[in-house]
């Protein structure tokens, strides 16, 4: 009777256990900690849903390896979708066969290792049959800006990416990879569909791509990669959104969204980009595609409003190195670029890149049956070299347009309408265009639980604070200030800033009346512009009269440590005067690590200043780093200037950025860099900048204006500009530039207050506009 007993006690239990363990199966193992979840892993079988619980795992690195198979997948998932995030020191690695990965959200910290989520263990252990699919990666960023990782890493085969939201990378590296470097990793049969990659600022250097296919190093090698209807939001990082570097590739049905780069064929052939859609709605340096190497096909892509020029074009087709290795440019042979539409884009560039070693024009290529059309441009057209390599056939533009090709162009009447889609088509009796059903758009992309408003909060977008003057009354409102509030200073008052006041998100300083505040400071700098901030000031006065005998001092200075965030300096109608108790007091400090997308000084006087106006000048490393993306410097007047109003460098031979831009306009220089201490003896120091243009301003007694041209035919026109008892322009380096209009006449101005020209100055109405040279009164 006992032994019956027994026997039926470890019957139930055992139908509990077996009972159990199908619950825990069907509905998931839930894990509450690394080292349940390692458990869970380690004892995983076919079918088996490992679930991550809710909320927040910190530094947790974890590993999620396997053999499911395709009927029974392991799968690894969270216990609420939205309810559970990786912070901190996080990451993963997949490794095995036939695993799935759904709903992780990396934020609020930086991966510990070279990727956030990469398909391996190592380079013997890969993911394969495996899908990554709902997870988010959302501005999870090492805070040194120079520091490189990857988000995605890609290696195995026969693996999808989709459905994912990968937003906010600022450091460097590229966003996503396809890695070759195995052989078990070619040939790869991936599919990268449904993701939606999120605005990715301008980095100011290389290694800013959203996707890699590949390497030079495998240039030659085939990936087989598809990369279908994926949503790419301002991913302007570099001029490659997406950087193709291997053979047989597709990308379809994919939507670029006011992205400041092209699709790049940049290594590798036989690349078929297919029902693709471009929208640039006139945002600058929007671009299309670029084609490089042979056996390229472009077809049935739709573009719209695309002004980037040079590599950035709505469609380029470049020149070639004769005999060139794989890591260079191999030339256009046996492409096809047929059946794409071009709305409101300003420039088609080809042979572009034309140079000494770029030499080998396209050969046995054709571009047909396209559709140009503009309402204003008629020269959409820039040929470099010999196009006799391509043939032009059956291409209908619009009836303004002038290609100067002499055959393959048919001028035609039609008219544009909105598709259900939305989008802007020729219509015509003669031919039809058609988008496809399949192409990405932001809502059927990403994942439906996690917010795709990644906007920025905008300068002067919060509440106005009213600040009463004082001593450190500026600091205290501006420590308890909102991101986008306007700190508006009593005309005519004066603010003494003891501490200096940190800049941590967008503010505003501003006078209310005609009579502006002044700012005395009594540390190094008034205002250090903090990662995440940026400023504007308005109508003030800066005065050193109170700043310490200390070299180093500056007005605005930038932290110290590496910025991952860019930020945006706009000064306009403010005097900066007497900041001279040292050799070196600037304006303006910026520090290596940072960028800053605009920064804009108008309307406003220097005087008096033993230093530089602006010394942006930091990243020296020669590797094609800057520190501003535009600099806008308009109707100013510097007077005793020791340094220079203006160094900006960018040196290196890189081609992955087209910045700096530059723009000089109707300012007046008194007097500038004649400081011996001046190390650029220039009144203006210009290296690498790759589009300049300076007009209407007036150099008196002051050092020269040196430009050194470097790298990518830099654009620049020099006009109508006046040097009077000064050093004039000096250029070096091996590029192209216009000077226009260049004079010596003294200005003979009516007073050095305002630089107001007399009635009789040579210098009246000689500005490209038909106004005076110099600082315009307002």
């Amino acid at each position: 009777m006992k032994n019956k007993l027994k026997i039926l006690i470890g019957f139930c239990i055992l139908s509990i256990y077996f009972f159990s363990c199908n619950e825990q199966s069907k509905n998931g193992i839930l894990v509450k900690s690394v080292a349940e979840y390692n458990d869970a892993v380690s004892n995983a079988e076919p079918g088996d849903i490992i679930k991550l619980a809710n909320g927040v795992w910190k530094d947790a690195e974890l590993v999620f390896e396997g053999k499911g198979t395709e009927e029974n997948p392991i799968k690894l998932t969270v216990e609420e979708k939205g309810k559970v995030t990786l912070e901190g020191a996080s990451n993963l690695q997949i490794a095995g066969d036939h695993l799935i990965v759904e709903g992780l959200v990396f934020k609020n910290g930086f991966t510990p290792t070279n990727a956030v989520i990469s398909l391996r263990k190592n380079k013997d252990e890969m993911a394969n049959n495996c899908r990554l699919t709902e997870c988010v990666i959302d501005n999870y960023n090492n805070p040194e800006r120079q520091v490189q990782d990857y988000w995605i890493t890609i290696y195995g085969k026969n693996n999808r990416i989709d459905h994912n939201h990968i937003s906010g990378k600022k450091n460097l590296g590229v966003t996503m990879i396809v890695g070759l470097d195995t052989k078990d990793s070619r040939e790869n049969n991936h599919i990268i569909e449904h993701n939606y990659f999120g605005l990715r600022p301008t980095y100011g250097n290389n290694g800013g791509e959203t996707l890699r296919i590949g390497t030079s190093h495998h240039a030659l090698e085939n990936s087989n990669t598809l990369v279908a209807s994926n949503y790419f939001d301002r991913c302007n990082g570099e001029h490659e959104i997406i950087s193709n570097k291997s053979c047989q590739n597709t990308f379809k049905y994919n939507t670029f969204f006011e992205c400041t780069g092209t699709l790049t064929m940049r290594h590798g052939n036989e690349t078929m980009v297919d029902g693709n859609v471009f929208i640039g709605n006139g945002k600058p340096s929007t671009g299309g595609v670029r084609v490089i190497n042979e056996k390229q096909t472009v077809i049935n892509n739709y573009h719209f409003g695309l002004t980037g020029y040079r590599f950035r074009g709505a469609f380029v087709m470049m020149n070639g190195v004769p005999n060139s290795p794989p890591n260079r440019y191999v030339p256009v042979i046996d492409s096809k670029v047929n059946n794409n539409t071009f709305i409101n884009c300003d420039h088609i560039q080809l042979c572009a890149g034309a140079d000494a070693e770029r030499s080998q024009p396209p050969a046995t290529s054709e571009i047909s049956e396209n559709i140009f059309y503009h309402e204003t441009k008629s020269n959409l057209f820039t040929v470099y070299d010999d196009i006799s390599g391509i043939k032009f056939e059956n291409n209908i533009t619009s009836k303004n347009i002038e290609t100067g090709i002499t055959k393959g162009f048919v001028k035609s009447e039609f008219e544009l309408v909105k598709n259900e889609q939305g989008f802007l088509v020729p219509v015509s009796d003669k031919f039809k265009v058609e988008i496809s059903p399949n192409i990405a758009t932001k809502e059927n992309t990403g994942v439906d639980w996690y917010s795709k408003n990644d906007e920025t909060v905008a300068l002067n977008s919060g509440e106005t604070l009213k600040v009463e003057p004082g001593i450190n009354t500026l600091f205290d409102v501006t420590k308890n200030s909102k991101p986008g509030d306007i700190l508006e200073l009593e005309s005519g008052g004066e603010y003494l800033l003891t501490k200096t006041a940190k800049i941590i998100h967008p503010l505003t300083f501003k006078t209310s009346g005609s009579e502006k505040a002044t700012i005395l400071f009594e540390r190094m700098m008034a205002f250090e512009i903090q990662n995440g901030g940026s400023l504007s000031l308005d109508n003030i006065i800066f005065d050193g009269a109170k700043s310490p005998d200390y070299a180093g001092n500056s007005v605005i200075s930038t932290s110290k440590n590496s910025m991952i965030e860019n930020y945006k300096l706009f000064i306009d109608n403010c005097e900066f005067k007497d900041l001279i108790v040292n050799h070196s007091f600037d304006v303006l400090r910026v520090a290596k690590g940072t960028f800053a997308d605009t920064i804009s000084i108008q309307n406003s006087r220097f005087k008096n200043i033993t230093g530089h106006i602006a010394a942006l000048d930091k990243e020296t490393d020669d590797i094609g780093a800057y520190n501003v993306e535009y600099l806008i410097m308009k109707n100013n007047t510097f007077s005793d200037i020791q340094g220079a109003a203006l160094r900006l460098y960018r040196g290196g031979t890189d081609e992955s950025t087209f910045g700096p831009f530059l723009e000089m306009d109707h300012n007046v220089a008194d007097n500038v860099g004649q400081g011996k201490r001046n190390k650029y003896d220039a009144s203006v120091s210009l290296y690498g900048v790759q589009e300049i243009g300076i007009k209407n301003n007036i150099f008196k007694d002051s050092k020269a204006l040196n430009m050194h041209l470097v790298v990518g035919e830099p654009i620049v026109q020099i006009s109508n500009n006046n040097f009077y008892n000064s050093q004039g322009l000096t250029v070096t380096g091996d590029q192209k530039y216009t000077v226009e209009n260049q004079w010596s006449l003294n200005p003979n101005f009516m007073n050095t207050d305002t630089y107001e020209l007399n009635a009789d100055s040579p210098l009246k109405g000689k500005g490209t506009d038909g106004s005076d040279l110099g600082a315009i009164s307002n």
